[in-house]
């Protein structure tokens, strides 16, 4: 996948700005990325959307920038020239299409029908806009369409919210979604800064459900770890449950049958996407060890409390 398609993935969740003032578009850009939303579709509907989309492109680099309701292969120039890194459009316009493919720009034109996607890949655009989405039937929709375009790829938008986002995410050929939740026009003209911020980073947490997997117990042997899920299971009636490098008590505690990372064992936290997962958290500063990554786990470095850190996808 595009590189920048696939931060668009690993990020999850894309603010929809319309923006009237284009003083404000800093101080926007850098409240939505210190709630860990470091991305933006700025929409055409505004004549301020192009000064925008350069001052952030300048001012707040971190930020990957779109422009949104493009509609004109003039309004595709424009925006590319200001510092967008991919153009999205609410319908499916061959000629703007093709204009934006040729100029080596990365486009998102939006799509409602089978008919519309299947030409607009042909095309050779990776990510589709599925718009309005939730008007056009949702997740159940783009489940039914999957089921043949089984490379088809959507950023879906149009009402998307902190209810409904992750059964959007939930559906594995959507790469993300676009909303205006966490910067609505009456918070951008109030300047609320650090209300986009909190309200951006609930998204974030919403999007990722971090929550406890289970608890790993360093155990010496297959005997001390029988042992340990056995008493376990006696004491509160968990469900025995025995496994080739571990034996589990229920789901909530795990005995190894040899001790492995940590010093004491490991927590696993399980998340609703990994690749986004490490995606935020990287973003944070945290480190994880590439040399135990599978494709729905991977270790933090370090540890905490002697226990080592295991992220794990639900």
């Amino acid at each position: 996948m595009n590189q920048i398609l696939q931060t668009i993935s690993n990020i999850g969740i894309i603010p929809v700005i319309a923006i009237d003032d284009a003083a404000k578009a800093i101080p926007l850009a850098k409240a939505l990325a210190d709630g860990g939303l470091p991305a933006a579709e700025v929409t055409f509907r505004t004549a301020a959307a192009e000064d925008a989309i350069r001052a952030i492109a300048r001012e707040v680099p971190e930020m990957l920038l779109g422009a949104g309701t493009v509609l004109t292969t003039d309004q595709a120039d424009r925006a590319m020239a200001a510092g967008a890194s991919f153009i999205v459009a609410p319908g499916y316009d061959p000629k703007v299409t093709q204009h934006v493919i040729d100029r080596g720009g990365l486009m998102v034109p939006g799509t409602a029908t089978a008919g519309e996607m299947q030409q607009a890949m042909n095309q050779g655009c990776e990510v589709l806009k599925y718009f309005p989405a939730e008007a056009n039937g949702g997740v159940a929709m783009l489940k039914n369409i999957g089921a043949a375009l089984k490379s088809a790829r959507w950023m879906c938008t149009g009402g998307v919210n902190a209810k409904n986002v992750n059964d959007y995410l939930g559906y594995s050929q959507i790469s993300a979604v676009g909303g205006t939740w966490m910067c609505k026009s009456d918070l951008i003209k109030a300047g609320a800064w650090e209300q986009i911020t909190a309200i951006s980073r609930e998204a974030v947490r919403t999007m990722l459900g971090f929550s406890l997997a289970h608890v790993g117990i360093n155990c010496a042997n297959e005997g001390e770890a029988e042992q340990a899920a056995r008493r376990l299971c006696a004491l509160f009636g968990f469900e025995y449950k025995p496994g080739n490098s571990s034996i589990f008590a229920g789901g909530a505690v795990e005995c190894t049958k040899a001790p492995c990372l940590g010093r004491n064992g490991h927590i696993a936290i399980g998340t609703n996407n990994l690749d986004r997962a490490v995606y935020h958290l990287g973003r944070q500063g945290v480190e994880f060890d590439e040399s135990t990554r599978k494709p729905k786990a991977i270790y933090l470095k370090g540890e905490v409390g002697g226990f080592a850190i295991h992220l794990i996808q639900k």
